[in-house]
């Protein structure tokens, strides 16, 4: 109990410095985000609302600096994160709910698999090194080295415009009105799998080489060489004494993984057009957006935190070493 409120206890601290550093970051960029804005609406948003736009967005002059962090922390602490600059005057919260389900869908399904499917394939090689499976390490490496927007390309250019298998854009058939049918649902899988699989080819290999090469080291383990003379089978060996012992740092990575999925792959967002979170981030981004940045920038930091909690509780079931060690 002690080793997960110390852990609890670093994490709180750690999520004030994120916030924190949350709240200033964009405050120190060039530009004016609200002339930006006035400038973009001209002709339905008069110069005269400058002072009251300022207000309204927590920038006025005349509040401080320190003010005006307390204003951001009472409004995270009231489940509030301002108004879209670029999306005026729909709330920044709404964004995100509608931006987040598409990356989580899409990038989390894309993570998961090519975790399951590296972790077992890493595991067999580990195991079975020397022989043919080895050759599989160059050939994934090969992809997972090429530029993730390189690939993005070239599988567009093959699959959707060569071939017509795949959209080369968009998240969903826009002749749909968007519900929980099998045709909408349908819809969503079809223009999702092409940028599925190229997350997964290139994300693939990390997998494969980090569990291949814990296998090879714990495949030296006393602990495993006793196994095998006591002669229990060759699977019970693998996947019960070398591949329980060898996953552990795969967790940990996968938990981190999970964490920045809420981000999405941002490059992918924005060659595909999809309507994920990491797209929206990118507006933000460019239109000086501050609400929009710290509320997904939040969403994120949110999201690393609590896969890293989880990564801690599941370390912690699995190695009892590490609460002795906290």
């Amino acid at each position: 109990m002690k080793f997960f409120l110390r852990r609890l206890a670093f994490y709180a601290i750690t999520f004030w410095a994120a916030v924190t550093i949350n709240f200033f970051i964009p405050r120190i960029m060039p530009g004016d985000p609200v002339r930006a804005l006035i400038a973009k609406n001209q002709g339905r948003i008069s110069t005269d609302a400058e002072a009251a736009l300022r207000v309204l967005f927590g920038l006025d002059a005349e509040t401080s600096l320190w003010q005006q962090y307390l204003d951001y922390w009472a409004l995270l602490l009231r489940g509030e994160l301002g108004i879209s600059f670029t999306y005026f005057p729909t709330p920044v919260l709404e964004v995100i709910q509608q931006a987040l389900p598409w990356t989580v869908g899409l990038v989390g399904i894309a993570t998961i698999i090519s975790f399951t499917i590296g972790t077992l394939i890493g595991t067999a090689v580990g195991w079975r090194r020397g022989t043919w499976a080895d050759s599989l390490l160059p050939i994934s490496t090969f992809f997972s080295s090429v530029p993730y927007f390189w690939l993005a390309l070239v599988a567009i250019s093959i699959f959707s415009v060569t071939l017509g298998w795949f959209p080369a854009s968009g998240s969903y058939d826009r002749s749909l009105v968007p519900a929980w049918s099998w045709e909408f649902v349908g819809s969503v899988i079809y223009y999702g799998t092409l940028p599925a699989i190229t997350i997964v080819i290139s994300s693939i290999a990390g997998w494969i080489l980090g569990m291949r090469n814990m296998m090879v080291t714990v495949s030296s383990e006393d602990y495993v060489t006793v196994a095998q003379a006591k002669g229990l089978s060759e699977r019970t060996v693998m996947l019960g004494y070398a591949a329980r012992n060898s996953v552990l740092p795969q967790v940990s990575s996968f938990a981190l993984s999970l964490g920045f999925i809420v981000g999405g792959t941002l490059v992918m967002e924005i060659v595909f057009s999809y309507q994920g979170i990491g797209y929206f981030l990118f507006t933000a981004v460019a239109a000086k957006d501050y609400p929009l940045m710290q509320g997904i920038f939040l969403v994120i930091t949110l999201a690393v935190l609590l896969a890293n909690i989880a990564a801690d509780i599941v370390y912690g079931v699995l190695d009892p070493r590490t609460r002795q060690e906290g």
